[in-house]
């Protein structure tokens, strides 16, 4: 395959982002960075990265945070799991390492949360390590560069990557390398037969490039169909301000705020959504229909619709409160999922009722 660092260190060092955490590469800001960078884009991820530090810089202030106020800070970010599994990861770093990410791969990889990859980033970026972090992009890389058409989801296609990027990688540049081929995947060695060929530093020694492959590259099975729910919301409000259900601490998002809303095979009616709440001891006189809705997860689909109108409770059941309409954006963590319904914004559309 010939000499893959050279080139590649150079292009970067004339081509990276110019990101906050490449800015102030430590531990901790290296592995809150990847956390969010799992299945979030880099401009997305980048104001939810700098408000989380701004207001937990370091492993101590993450441990110590309270969870409603970490996932309010984790809203809009999705896959929630991994926030929970930053704050178990911070409480051992605080208990069991001083406060300070461990410089040790094993250590790492053994933490919450930290799979092969995220370990091999903090490693190599934060203390020099030689460790590989082979991610979706290093793995598109190597496939094109080799003109490989093995099934990359396969853990034996990782594990031969893996092989190549440790040969590959100077031992006294670890860090910069991962870094370099994870840059080179997300802006030259793009996804979805889109190379940027006539860009990039390792074209004269790519295999797929030359084969005329490296647009259908790299293999893998079509992803199975996701599952369909539909979701019947129920938007209720009164005097003390709209309904909120909080979901259980296990399982889609966990502890996240929602409007009542029930997954069926299909959707209930306004005389079955009545008597789903009365069993809860809620009361609603019906104004009107909410606009449909979708969200898409990553197994599975939520088509959302239902009602809203006026409501009240004796007593409301655990886990429902009344949100002050107000205080609906600063305080309670409340899923994308329930955007339509729920920003202030849309809330004020739908009922009249505004901040």
């Amino acid at each position: 395959m010939g000499a893959v660092s050279g080139p590649l260190l150079q292009w970067f060092e004339e081509n990276r982002r110019l990101l906050p955490f490449r800015q102030e590469p430590s531990a901790y800001h290296i592995w809150i960075s990847e956390i969010m960078l799992q299945q979030t884009r880099v401009s997305a991820a980048l104001p939810y990265y700098e408000r989380f530090v701004a207001e937990l810089p370091d492993p101590a202030a993450l441990a110590a945070c309270e969870p409603d106020r970490l996932r309010k800070l984790w809203q809009g970010l999705g896959y929630y799991s991994r926030a929970a599994n930053l704050q178990k990861a911070a409480r051992i770093i605080c208990e069991k390492y001083g406060g300070e990410l461990p410089a040790d791969y094993d250590a790492l990889r053994a933490l919450p949360g930290i799979g092969d990859y995220t370990a091999g980033a903090i490693a190599s970026i934060a203390f020099g390590i030689p460790a590989p972090a082979v991610d979706g992009n290093v793995l598109r890389v190597f496939a094109r560069l080799t003109n490989d058409d093995s099934d990359i989801t396969r853990p034996a296609a990782r594990r031969a990557v893996t092989r190549l990027v440790m040969q590959e990688m100077p031992a006294d540049r670890p860090g910069p390398f991962n870094e370099a081929l994870m840059e080179l995947g997300a802006l030259v060695c793009l996804p979805g037969g889109a190379p940027r060929c006539g860009a990039c530093p390792l074209a004269s020694i790519c295999a797929g490039y030359a084969a005329g492959r490296a647009g259908t590259l790299p293999n893998r099975p079509p992803k199975p169909a996701k599952k369909t729910v539909q979701v019947t919301v129920a938007l209720i409000v009164g005097p003390q301000g709209v309904l909120l259900e909080r979901r259980g601490e296990t399982g889609l998002l966990a502890g996240l705020w929602q409007p009542p809303a029930f997954e069926e095979s299909s959707a209930l009616t306004r005389e079955e959504l009545s008597v789903r709440l009365a069993a809860l001891g809620i009361q609603v006189q019906w104004s009107g229909t909410l606009p449909q809705a979708k969200h898409v997860f990553t197994h599975r689909v939520w088509n959302l619709g239902g009602f809203w109108g006026q409501g009240q409770a004796k007593k409301l059941p655990e886990n429902y409160v009344w949100a002050d309409i107000s205080a609906l954006r600063r305080e309670y963590s409340v899923p994308s999922a329930f955007s339509a319904y729920l920003e202030p914004e849309k809330l004020c559309e739908i009922t009249g009722i505004c901040p």
